[in-house]
């Protein structure tokens, strides 16, 4: 360095730093206890690894009884040295680094807990006396940056005492009932003793031991109970020893929302960290709500989360093994219970098994999805039904189901997981096969009508097909015998279709945006068709392919393509409602204005030659075909 270079310190402006630590860095004044609190354990800790004594700590809030709020510890105390050496410097660590003691046994991490207070009030005031001897000493600092250290003019026991004053507005964050409050939620399982004082005399102990880390199973069960507001379903008791992590974790007797992760509720050394971190369990554990302690996680400057690194990584690592083999532990000693418990938590098992072989073994048999046979637990599907065949969507599942034999099963796997959940079946179960199946490709298997009804059959294709000049209309033999038509797409064509209903429900900003939208998307091979079939095996089918063409005929065939797409769930837009409409307006003015002279039942007497069973179909029954 150049000799004629002097060197400069840097400025703080106290009342920055205090707004910094206010508005950016702590959740709110709120804190002020807690950092109180990690300093008077530090202390003890201090004074217990010095000469084994010390354990107490007594708060005694703004009342009518006291002007000004006092914490009082029986800690290790400060020498006047140390008094300037700890609190004159901003970011400086605490009194473990003074006094050459081991990290592990300390709370405090950083070296401005001290300064929250000063989100409470506009003067500190620390008296306080060294275990080490020396006389007591007196620190008082000031918002503004400035501090006095002399000797403390009344006689103090070893231990140290913090006095605020507080402000007119933080004046309720003192008071007893506050203090009260937070003193528990911080406080309540630290390990050391604390009393708060009550106006009235008298003192009310705050600590105690953790439940969540009872050895008994009640009291665990008990604060379970408080803590989801429901009898859980299990504990299940955790432990990291690498960590010194330990603590349980609460299965949720009710399924959570779907948009809802897991939570957990986290104490670090007895001192409450957070009580809603979502990175401690992994994300497919989002049936249970966890409460843990740990001794070896680290927090960050604000102790209000844990810093991601190696040691919580580790933790989260083994606290999913421990769930995992909780359940593992019921697939083999209590399946009636795992039963319920897959009752309950399907998705999330679901969702586990994709990434734990072991895990899969055991649990998708027990795991259910939806078919064309209803919903069908995996091991009733692969015993009943050894080649299982599946659609990818919802769309395709209901248009398939329509057509396909009835001895064969189909499964929808539309929902979240469950396409994944059958491609795994070949690994789990011998002997059986998966095939994916896609509407096009069943509507190529499908029979064409006998070949003595072939001519009639095209004849009707074309005229249908010049009624609905949009849609490709065909006719194949299925065994839905009451379903006269079904609507076919695949999914660019479902796609074009919904994007048109909604451009015609919005206004022209939606429908630019959708137009837009409808030219970026990528495009399958090939023309993109929509379909109708319509099944030969009907009987009001080949009544409309022996009648004549004209305005009767091409209202029917629209009012068929409208009830296809209502079968297949489609909504319907303004165009099909239009079209519906008109076809059955068509067909009532020709109904209506037939005369009375006419039989108005004039195929009753034929409709059991088409019926093998002699049943007639009944209006009430719901021939949409499975959903």
């Amino acid at each position: 360095m150049d000799q004629d270079t002097a060197a400069h310190q840097f400025q703080v402006d106290l009342r920055g730093v205090i707004d910094l630590l206010s508005r950016h860095i702590y959740s709110g004044p709120r804190v002020y206890l807690r950092e109180l609190l990690q300093n008077a354990v530090d202390a003890i800790a201090a004074r217990v690894q010095l000469d084994g004594r010390g354990g107490r700590v007594r708060i005694t809030p703004v009342s009518a009884a006291s002007a000004e709020f006092v914490i009082r510890d029986d800690g290790v105390g400060l020498t006047e040295a140390e008094v300037a050496d700890l609190l004159a410097t901003v970011g400086r660590s605490s009194k473990r680094d003074v006094l050459d003691l081991p990290r592990s046994d300390f709370l405090g991490q950083f070296g401005i807990g001290m300064l929250s207070c000063f989100m409470v009030c506009d003067t500190i005031v620390i008296r306080s006396r060294s275990a080490a001897g020396g006389d007591a000493v007196e620190w008082t600092g000031h918002a503004d940056g400035t501090f006095t250290v002399g000797a403390c003019a009344d006689e103090i026991p070893v231990g140290t005492s913090v006095h605020l004053a507080p402000r007119a507005d933080t004046l309720s964050l003192v008071s007893t009932p506050t203090v009260l409050d937070l003193a528990e939620t911080f406080g309540a399982y630290l390990p050391v003793s604390i009393v708060v004082d009550l106006p009235g005399g008298g003192e009310t102990p705050i600590t105690g031991p953790a439940p969540f880390l009872a050895d008994d199973a009640e009291t665990r069960l008990r604060y379970g109970r408080e803590l989801i507001g429901a009898e859980p379903f299990d504990a299940i008791r955790l432990s990291v020893p690498a960590t010194q992590t330990r603590g349980t974790a609460y299965v949720l007797p009710f399924a959570p929302p779907p948009a809802a992760r897991q939570s957990t509720r986290v104490y670090l050394r007895g001192m409450l960290l957070t009580e809603r971190a979502d990175d401690i369990l992994p994300d497919w554990a989002f049936f249970a709500r966890a409460v843990i302690d740990a001794g070896g996680l680290h927090p960050t400057a604000s102790r209000e989360s844990l810093v991601d690194d190696d040691a919580l990584e580790q933790t989260r690592r083994e606290l999913g093994d421990g769930v995992r083999r909780w359940i593992l532990d019921l697939a083999l000693h209590e399946p009636a219970r795992l039963a319920q418990f897959v009752a309950i938590h399907e998705l999330a098992l679901k969702s586990l098994v994709r990434h734990d072989d072991e895990l899969a073994r055991f649990i998708v048999r027990w795991l259910s999805v939806e078919t064309t046979h209803g919903r069908l637990r995996i091991d009733d599907l692969v015993h009943r039904f050894p080649h299982v065949r599946y659609a990818e969507t919802v769309d395709e599942f209901r248009q398939v189901a329509s057509v396909i034999d009835a001895g064969t099963v189909l499964v929808d796997g539309g929902y979240v997981y469950d396409a994944e959940l059958v491609r795994m079946l070949p690994d789990l179960f011998d002997e059986v096969t998966v095939e994916r199946v896609d509407v096009v490709g069943e509507l190529d298997r499908l029979d064409l009508p006998p070949l003595d009804d072939r001519d009639a059959a095209l004849s009707l294709e074309r005229r249908a097909h010049l009624a609905l000049p949009e849609v490709e209309v065909l006719v194949r033999s299925f065994a839905r015998t009451e379903l006269p038509g079904l609507f076919v797409a695949d999914p660019d064509v479902l796609r074009a279709l919904d994007r048109g209903r909604a451009r015609s429900a919005g206004g022209a900003l939606w429908g630019g945006v959708l137009d837009r939208a409808a030219a970026a998307a990528p495009r399958s091979g090939g023309a993109a068709a929509a379909r109708l079939c319509l099944n030969w095996s009907n009987a009001l089918v080949r009544r409309l392919a022996a009648a004549e063409g004209g305005r009767v005929f091409d209202a029917s065939v629209r009012v068929l393509y409208v009830q296809s797409l209502l079968a297949g769930h489609h909504p319907l837009g303004p165009g099909d409602r239009a079209v519906l409409t008109s076809s059955l307006s068509e067909l009532l003015d020709r109904a209506l204005g037939a005369g009375a002279s006419e039989d108005p039942h004039p195929h009753r007497g034929d409709r059991g030659e088409h019926d093998p069973h002699g049943s007639q179909h009944d209006p009430r029954r719901n021939d949409e075909g499975p959903s």
